[in-house]
């Protein structure tokens, strides 16, 4: 398994990064698992880099976060696109970078938003929008809606306009 090496190199540059904005934090590493992969996929597998808050401050953790998970997101893309530059298919992986329990609270409030926008496509036979996510809650969206096979997801606009579309699947 080559999670090792992919994990560790994620905590050793989430850690140094932090360090060149003059904190020092531990990163915990651990394989997300309720993203059972099937063997046909060929999803990366997905870690989860979390940044220990107990020595940063409120302000600070606050910062980190930015608003709305901006500056959380931003620190997510960066490991995403750098640690996985120029690496082989089977040593890149996805990441999440949480910090503080923003990662889990936020996943909960989106599988929110997914089930009333199901819910609302069920009752009304119209399609919804879903304004606001960033492409990684939107893909967590595609992600939760997937059990719903009479519903079909995708997204509509450009970036920073871009929404997400859930409507009756259109069968075939």
């Amino acid at each position: 398994m080559m999670t090792d090496s992919r994990m560790q190199r994620g905590q050793q540059w989430l850690t140094t990064l932090m360090q060149l904005t003059g904190v020092s934090v531990d990163v915990q590493g651990e394989l997300e698992t309720t993203a059972l992969q099937d063997s046909e996929s060929r999803e990366p597998e997905s870690l989860w880099l979390t940044i220990d808050e107990t020595d940063l401050t409120p302000e600070q953790i606050q910062i980190f976060i930015g608003s709305d998970g901006s500056v959380l997101d931003a620190i997510q893309y960066l490991a995403n696109s750098i640690l996985n530059l120029n690496q082989s298919q089977e040593e890149q992986a996805s990441y999440t970078v949480e910090l503080n329990g923003y990662r889990v609270k936020r996943q909960a409030e989106i599988r929110e938003m997914a089930e009333a926008a199901a819910k609302l496509v069920h009752s009304s036979g119209q399609e919804v929008e879903i304004k606001s996510l960033s492409s990684a809650e939107r893909r967590q969206v595609h992600t939760f809606l997937k059990e719903f096979s009479d519903l079909e997801t995708f997204s509509r606009g450009k970036e920073p306009h871009r929404h997400l579309v859930v409507r009756p699947a259109m069968l075939e």
